[in-house]
């Protein structure tokens, strides 16, 4: 994998804001011609910098109008348990993120839910049920402040 320049980090910096500008555009903003940073901006997604491109939708607009962020912690950590509950979580298109962390709970999830009987749905049927679990704590979002996509560059 390659080093990073100035020139590769405004890139990043200019598509993660407009992840759909023309490489012309991209070129002008940076101050190099079409070809050399079509090259660069190649490179950067084979080298696994760029790792997509998607759209960014309000989920209150698509129907998720409630989200949640759920610690969990495991019964035990025996492999076997940790990966049953690791591949039912993956499986829930609900389920937007899946972190596991350090502290008093081994995972964070952040689930996206219709509304509050949703979320009664999904953590009484589903997430209790699921394999492992010793227990859980629901925090639900009540305003979003801040939601950046964006990695800080230096």
């Amino acid at each position: 994998m390659s080093e990073l320049d100035s020139i590769d980090l405004k890139m990043l910096r200019i598509l993660q804001r407009e992840g759909r500008i023309a490489t012309t555009d991209l070129a002008d903003q940076v101050g190099l011609s079409a070809t050399p940073c079509a090259r660069r901006l190649k490179r950067l997604e084979d080298d696994g910098y760029i790792r997509g491109y998607r759209a960014v939708l309000d989920p209150k607009r698509v129907g998720c109008g409630l989200q949640a962020f759920i610690n969990i912690r495991l019964g035990d950590h025996a492999e076997k348990t940790v990966a049953a509950f690791q591949s039912a979580l993956l499986r829930r298109q609900d389920v937007v993120a899946v972190y596991a962390i350090t502290g008093s709970s081994d995972f964070l999830i952040h689930v996206m839910a219709a509304d509050l009987d949703a979320l009664s749905e999904f953590t009484t049927r589903t997430l209790l049920r699921m394999p492992g679990i010793r227990d859980t704590q629901s925090s639900i979002v009540l305003s979003v402040l801040k939601a950046e996509t964006a990695v800080p560059l230096a």
